[in-house]
């Protein structure tokens, strides 16, 4: 693949040193001469100083041609122009933004950004596996406003013994997969049985993830706690 990456700094520089190391063709697009120093010396001649955002240097940098352009500068605005640049002018089918304001991450889904990453989205994700308070997590962003979760089921809830054909599931929401109190992962079919402590995989439209966590986490009807 050739993968062009806008801004060279220590996100982008470890990014660019891993995706050599696995035999891609990288170009780094970064506007400080220093770090393209720094680039250069580590890496070899694979940084082009410019300013990733405007049309001239992603053409020089081969943008038509490129399979991925991840835009991992500090600044959500420049990001989120030296995607738009890549997929409206040079047809770049995919399409990666950091998010440094999770406040932002909004804004790129609704301008059409393949895919924006949240740090702070995927720190909080972590945090919140250890919150009894948080049992749907986001693990996945998928197209078409589509998000893989996981749902971890307490032993009170209505579904535990039940089988998935039986749940009450929101519209466009399927589980894929299981992992057993255990920690066994399991695929997931129509007669499979939910059990306490399962971590329930499933895909759901973002706009459904408050339905989805009821139904699976959910007392049974006449309870409450």
């Amino acid at each position: 693949m050739y993968i062009v990456i806008v801004g060279g700094g220590k996100v982008g520089f470890y990014l660019a040193k891993e995706l050599v190391e696995a035999n891609h063709e990288v170009l780094v697009i970064e506007r400080n001469p220093a770090k393209v120093a720094e680039i250069t010396e580590a890496l070899g001649e694979i940084t082009m100083r410019g300013d990733g955002c405007e049309a001239t240097v992603q053409e020089k940098a081969g943008a038509a041609r490129a399979d991925l352009l991840l835009a991992v500068t500090g600044g959500d605005e420049d990001n989120l122009v030296a995607c738009q640049v890549a997929t409206h002018m040079f047809n770049v089918a995919r399409t990666v933004a950091r998010i440094n304001n999770p406040k932002n991450e909004g804004i790129f889904r609704e301008l059409g950004i393949g895919l924006p990453v949240s740090a702070t989205g995927a720190i909080m994700s972590h945090i919140e596996q250890e919150l009894p308070s948080h049992p749907l997590i986001s693990l996945l962003t998928l197209r078409h406003g589509f998000e893989v979760v996981e749902v971890k089921i307490p032993g009170e809830a209505a579904i535990v013994g039940k089988a998935i054909r039986d749940i009450d599931l929101p519209d466009q929401s399927l589980v894929w997969g299981i992992v057993d109190a255990d920690g066994n992962p399991k695929p997931a079919t129509a007669d499979t049985v939910i059990r306490a402590g399962d971590e329930v995989v499933a895909v759901t439209l973002q706009e459904s993830e408050e339905a989805l966590r009821g139904a699976l986490t959910g007392p049974p009807p006449n309870r409450s706690f």
